[in-house]
């Protein structure tokens, strides 16, 4: 069955029809032909993909003379972007390449003049189609429908050769595989692992990416993650995770600390620092674990959530993730374990709040809420526990609380000024004390209120200071 050529843009129909113009062949190519024929299969019930790539036999000079308004994006690999009214649409002349001598990139590139020679130079079987929705033709020289049906991924031609072409396809094979629910073929899989070394060359920032897809559009993510494992790339990206394998919890947990974790990431709702929280909220329970009364297999994990904060930095940074992602997943990991107790005074909230910062705490519950799914066992007493916390917080963030200095009904200026401080150090540290007692009464938080109590805080501090 052949794709829908009305789920093609109509600008995306005339970068086509602009080429044919010039005398030159024009075919869609890539994802977006993989995702049209899924659906045409009934594979694929999701949204229409909205990115589209047109390879040509163009040369790419000729492709910038056809169109008013192109970008030469990748022009030496012969890519440019032709602008088609909303659509930003890469063309790409047909190519071979010559050896991959550092597993990243060709030696060189050679233009060709037909689809099915550029189409045996990509990675899978699925994704080595081109289809002309003009005419309403469809090639697939490499068989790529027919894996579509049987739900198979496989290289194109010699598996161990295309990996070693480019290093990252192996982790392509593993994200594909999650993600479009396809199963990978014994060949292409076994040499995954004979690929590593070349793999080891790919920049960690192609590899953070492909891990993303993994986590946010994995179906499950979970089966991406143990293919991660069985082919060893696991132990290449984040071998911390290998600790978890097999790690015996305790009474309260069904499962060991990796199963658990995958269970965890699967529950937890596709934004990326949930599922990032999600993966590594643990990963320092095998480095915390002490032997427990009540036999073999009974473990407490103490502090596991402030070493794993440091891990999960330490393990974001090194796969190139920005700081503010960084940021933010540690501090979920960091806040991940605690407890709350219905008989919490209102102070003990506010500071909790304090801590975690209001525009943290949807992100926080949603991992709180998968990981006691992910338990196994007493869910319903743990979730439970969690909404009766949800609807405190709730409640305390409906309050004109003081949570952050900035809160405060006086600032810096205030201070130094009644005081007769210069700024520096000082300043800030009377604020802190103030914002103490307001997160104690939040009646304390009027202007004239916190000026009376500015004498009294800086006596004491005063008074606490070792010089």
């Amino acid at each position: 069955m052949l794709p829908d050529p009305a789920l093609v843009p109509e600008d995306v129909i005339a970068v086509l029809r602009g080429l044919r113009a010039a005398g030159k062949q024009a075919w869609l190519a890539g994802g977006a032909v993989r995702d049209l024929v899924r659906r045409a299969a009934g594979l694929y019930v999701g949204d229409p993909p909205q990115d589209f790539d047109v390879a040509t036999d163009a040369l790419p000079e000729q492709v910038v003379k056809a169109f008013p308004k192109v970008v030469p994006t990748g022009i030496q690999h012969g890519t440019v972007t032709v602008l088609s009214g909303s659509h930003k649409v890469e063309v790409t002349t047909f190519r071979g390449e010559g050896p991959y001598l550092d597993g990243r990139r060709p030696s060189s590139v050679t233009f060709l003049g037909e689809i099915d020679g550029d189409l045996a130079r990509r990675d899978f079987t699925v994704n080595a189609m081109a289809w002309d929705p003009i005419d309403r033709v469809l090639r697939d020289p490499f068989h790529g429908v027919g894996d579509l049906r049987r739900h198979l991924l496989r290289a194109v031609g010699d598996p161990l050769a295309r990996f070693r072409e480019d290093g990252l396809r192996p982790l392509r094979a593993v994200r594909f595989a999650c993600t479009l629910r396809l199963a990978v073929d014994l060949p292409t899989r076994r040499a995954i692992p004979q690929a590593i070394d070349v793999f080891r060359k790919v920049a960690l920032e192609r590899v953070r990416d492909e891990l993303v897809k993994l986590l946010v559009r994995g179906d499950p993510a979970s089966r991406g993650l143990r293919l991660l494992l069985r082919t060893g790339l696991l132990a290449e990206v984040i071998p911390e995770l290998l600790e978890s394998v097999h790690f015996v919890q305790n009474r309260y947990h069904a499962w060991d600390v990796w199963r658990h974790t995958l269970r965890c990431v699967d529950f937890a709702p596709r934004e990326l620092v949930v599922r990032l929280g999600a993966l590594l909220h643990d990963v320092a329970k095998p480095r915390c674990a002490a032997a427990k009364e009540g036999g073999p297999g009974e473990h407490t994990f103490y502090d596991h959530e402030k070493v794993g904060a440091v891990l999960t930095a330490e393990i974001l940074t090194r796969l190139r993730f920005p700081r503010r992602e960084v940021e933010r997943v540690s501090l979920l990991v960091r806040e991940h374990n605690w407890h709350y107790q219905p008989e919490w005074n209102d102070a003990t909230v506010r500071r909790t709040l304090a801590r975690i910062g209001p525009a943290e705490l949807p992100a926080l519950w949603a991992l709180r809420r998968a990981d006691l799914q992910a338990r196994g066992r007493l869910v319903r007493e743990s979730l439970g526990n969690q909404a009766a916390a949800e609807e405190r917080f709730e409640r305390e963030l409906d309050r004109p609380s003081a949570l952050k200095i900035s809160d405060l009904a006086i600032g810096g200026e205030d201070v130094m000024r009644e005081l007769g401080l210069r700024p520096g150090p000082r300043v800030g540290e009377i604020l802190t004390r103030l914002l103490e007692r307001v997160m104690d009464d939040p009646d304390l938080n009027s202007r004239n209120t916190l000026i009376r109590l500015l004498a009294e805080v800086s006596q004491k501090l005063s008074t606490n200071n070792s010089q």
